[in-house]
């Protein structure tokens, strides 16, 4: 059975061959990381890379930004060198790598997860983002919200904020006129204790990152010392991004839909048939 604990360790493997060039851009060697998906025969994972190189033309995107030929030679014995094939990629090259891997590999699986429930965890350009389907999206937009929110909490927690809870339903309030956390999570008919997020669409999770962040710069430039005041900032933020969607014709975050599936549930799904195959 795959369980997040072996996700977490194909990422830490992932990520400790990470390269950072000197204009602080990182890329992946596509020789290192034929090792970490476990494949033995260059000329096999070569195959993979050309198969998402053909990915990447097929999406009109420039497979030069993302695949770049990084040949060296090497010595083979007796003095005698020979030029060797490499490449230097991008985070989306690897991802792209690891779609058209070998799912029979419990290490590409596990890769495969780790892009899918995560979808990288750093910004991606505009065009790829466009590239991912509607779960695929909600999976990054949650992921980005919970770091969002880890990071307001710790300048909320210095601005004198000691009930968390009370903070972020201000903020909700704004956003959703007038209802808290819990009221969202019944009007989403929530199970207790169902996490909102987890049942959030794309747009509606970018709604609640634009407030979070809003409300982080908002305590640090406004100098915020209190739970009252912090609270008050909260709302402030939440409504003004409220009217602001609404002086743009757009959908309130309240008759957003639900989505019919919650992202823990296509999780689940998703080591269930990893553990299938």
């Amino acid at each position: 059975m795959i369980v997040i604990e072996d996700i977490n360790k194909s990422n830490k493997s992932f990520e400790d061959i990470k390269h950072i060039d000197e204009n602080g851009v990182e890329f992946w060697y596509a020789r290192e990381l034929q090792v970490v998906l476990d494949y033995k025969e260059w000329r096999k994972f070569n195959g993979v890379i050309q198969r998402a190189i053909k990915a990447c033309n097929n999406s009109d995107i420039n497979t030069l930004d993302h695949f770049v030929h990084a040949d060296k030679m090497v010595q083979i014995g007796s003095g005698a060198y020979r030029e060797q094939i490499d490449y230097k990629l991008t985070r989306y090259a690897c991802y792209l790598i690891a779609q058209n891997g070998d799912s029979r590999k419990k290490v590409i699986a596990l890769v495969q997860t780790y892009f899918a429930v995560q979808t990288r965890k750093q910004e991606i350009s505009e065009k790829e983002y466009s590239m991912l389907t509607e779960d695929e999206k909600r999976f990054y937009q949650r992921d980005l919200t919970r770091k969002g929110n880890y990071s307001l909490n710790q300048t909320a927690k210095k601005a004198g904020v000691k009930n968390f809870d009370r903070f972020h339903n201000y903020g909700y309030k704004g956003l959703y006129n007038g209802e808290t956390a819990d009221d969202i999570a019944k009007r989403k008919g929530l199970r207790y204790r169902e996490d909102i997020l987890d049942n959030m669409g794309s747009d509606e999770l970018i709604a609640n990152l634009f407030r979070i962040s809003q409300t982080e710069q908002k305590l640090k430039r406004d100098n915020i010392q209190t739970q009252r005041d912090a609270n008050k900032a909260h709302y402030e933020v939440g409504s003004k991004i409220r009217k602001t969607i609404k002086e743009l014709g757009g959908t309130m975050p309240e008759d957003l839909p639900t989505p019919k599936k919650s992202l823990k549930q296509l999780e689940k799904e998703n080591e269930k048939t990893l553990k299938e195959k």
